[in-house]
């Protein structure tokens, strides 16, 4: 099965490259594509503190897409793990999901912060965060993780 999809907007502004530590404080926009929405297709959108962003990690050439285990990083302190047990960018279709906070809300443009996302990259979708939608009961995960995290934001 193929599946086609059509960026709703593009990331303007923030990092050029991406860099894999800091991205809290990047602020950015999304702007949606002018030829197919019109601000309506934000409205509200301001009366959430944060939406989910989807998006396609279109520099990733196919020969640095992974397709089974890794060192995450390439980190061998980390153990090998399968692509789908991490969140890296050289993922098989190369999307990527990152929750961050809405600055401001205006035609068809969406300030953000904490989009670890790069100037000109497609956005596929944009989803209001919503508390309910977050995972029930406790979340766990290994302390790789909590390792490979504690300079990402």
């Amino acid at each position: 099965m193929t599946i086609t999809m059509e960026p709703v907007a593009i990331v303007v502004g923030g990092r050029a490259e991406a860099v894999d530590d800091d991205w809290g404080g990047e602020r950015a926009a999304i702007v949606l594509d002018e030829a197919r929405f019109t601000p309506e297709a934000i409205a509200g959108l301001d009366a959430f503190s944060h939406i989910e962003v989807v998006f396609h990690f279109h520099q990733v050439a196919e020969e640095k897409v992974q397709y089974s285990a890794r060192h995450p990083r390439g980190n061998t302190d980390w153990p090998k793990i399968g692509i789908f047990a991490q969140r890296g960018k050289g993922r098989p279709n190369r999307i990527g999901l990152t929750v961050c906070r809405v600055l401001s809300v205006e035609g068809l443009r969406i300030g953000v912060e904490g989009l670890d996302a790069i100037d000109g990259t497609p956005v596929l979708d944009i989803k209001p965060y919503m508390r309910d939608f977050a995972p029930r009961g406790e979340a766990r995960e290994p302390e790789w993780a909590g390792e490979l995290m504690a300079g990402y934001w």
